[in-house]
C-alpha cells in the first residue's frame, strides 16, 4: 500500500474540516431522501398472508403487534439456499447480525420483522445457534408475499403501514439498499412516519417530538418518566456544537 502524507495535527485537523463539508453536504442529501420517501404514496395490501410465528398461524396484519408500522426483511433461510440447513445465506446472515436492539423502533411504534420459507423450528434453530433475537417468521405454503412484494428471489426490505385493519405498502428496497440496514435510524428513514422528530421535513400531521429526548436505555422503555435534567443539559450542548 502506498503511504499517504503525512502532516502536521493543525494541517491534519483542517484536512479533516474540509472533508466535514462534503459529509455535511452528503448528511443534508440523505435527510432529503427521507423525506422525499415519506411522501411516497401508498400502495393498499388487499391480499391475505399467512405467516406462523411464536403464537401460531399470523397474517400480515398481526406482524404489526399492535405498532402502526412494520418493516419486513425477507431472508433467504430456507432449503435450496446456500449455507442450509445450518446458516441462512452468508449475506442475509450479515444483515441480521447488524440489526440494533428492536426496543428503540418498538418505541417509535414501529415494529422489524424477519421472514423465510424455512420451516419455525428450523428458523428458529439457526436464530438461537446465531444468536437473533428479532421477530422472525415462517411464510407458510401456498403465500405469495414474497411474490408479490419483489423479494422471492432476492432478499429486500419492505415498510408498511396500517389504519385500523388496513395495510398500506409505503416503501421498498433491496440490492446495495439493503446494505445500510441493520441500524435503527436507516430503518426509521424509509418509513412512512420517519424518525419522528422535530427537525425532519415531514407531511402535516405526522408525528413529531423533541430529537434525543425519546431515548432510554433498550431496557427501560416503560419508564414514562421524562429524560433526567442532566441528560437534558448534554443534549442542549449537543445540539449546539451539531449546529455549528
Amino acid at each position: 500500500m502506498e503511504q499517504p502524507q503525512i502532516v502536521s495535527a493543525q494541517e491534519w485537523e483542517a484536512a479533516r474540516e474540509r472533508l466535514l463539508v462534503q459529509e455535511k453536504e452528503l448528511t443534508r442529501a440523505r435527510d432529503a431522501m427521507a423525506s422525499a420517501r415519506r411522501r411516497m404514496p401508498w400502495l393498499a395490501v388487499t391480499k391475505h398472508y399467512d405467516f406462523e410465528g411464536p403464537a401460531g398461524k399470523a397474517s400480515l396484519l398481526d406482524l404489526f403487534e399492535g405498532r402502526r408500522q412494520l418493516i419486513v426483511y425477507r431472508a433467504f433461510l430456507e432449503p435450496g439456499v446456500y449455507g442450509w440447513p445450518d446458516h441462512a445465506c452468508p449475506g442475509c446472515s450479515m444483515v441480521a447480525d447488524q440489526v440494533a436492539h428492536v426496543a428503540h423502533l418498538n418505541a417509535r411504534d414501529t415494529t422489524l420483522a424477519f421472514a423465510s420459507r424455512a420451516p419455525l423450528a428450523d428458523i428458529d434453530r439457526v436464530k438461537a445457534r446465531m444468536g437473533w433475537t428479532m421477530p422472525w417468521y415462517s411464510m407458510l405454503d401456498g403465500s405469495t408475499f414474497d411474490v408479490d412484494h419483489g423479494v422471492d428471489e432476492w432478499h429486500g426490505t419492505n415498510a408498511f403501514i396500517r389504519d385500523g385493519d388496513s395495510v398500506y405498502r409505503t416503501y421498498f428496497v433491496n440490492a446495495r439498499g439493503d446494505e445500510v440496514m441493520g441500524g435503527t435510524w436507516n430503518y426509521l428513514d424509509i418509513t412512512a412516519l420517519g424518525r419522528q422528530e422535530e427537525w425532519e421535513d415531514s407531511p402535516e400531521g405526522r408525528p413529531q417530538t423533541a430529537p434525543y429526548t425519546w431515548w432510554r436505555w433498550h431496557d427501560a422503555y416503560e419508564n414514562t418518566d421524562g429524560p433526567a435534567e442532566a441528560y437534558l443539559s448534554m443534549i442542549e450542548r449537543g445540539l449546539e456544537q451539531d449546529s455549528r
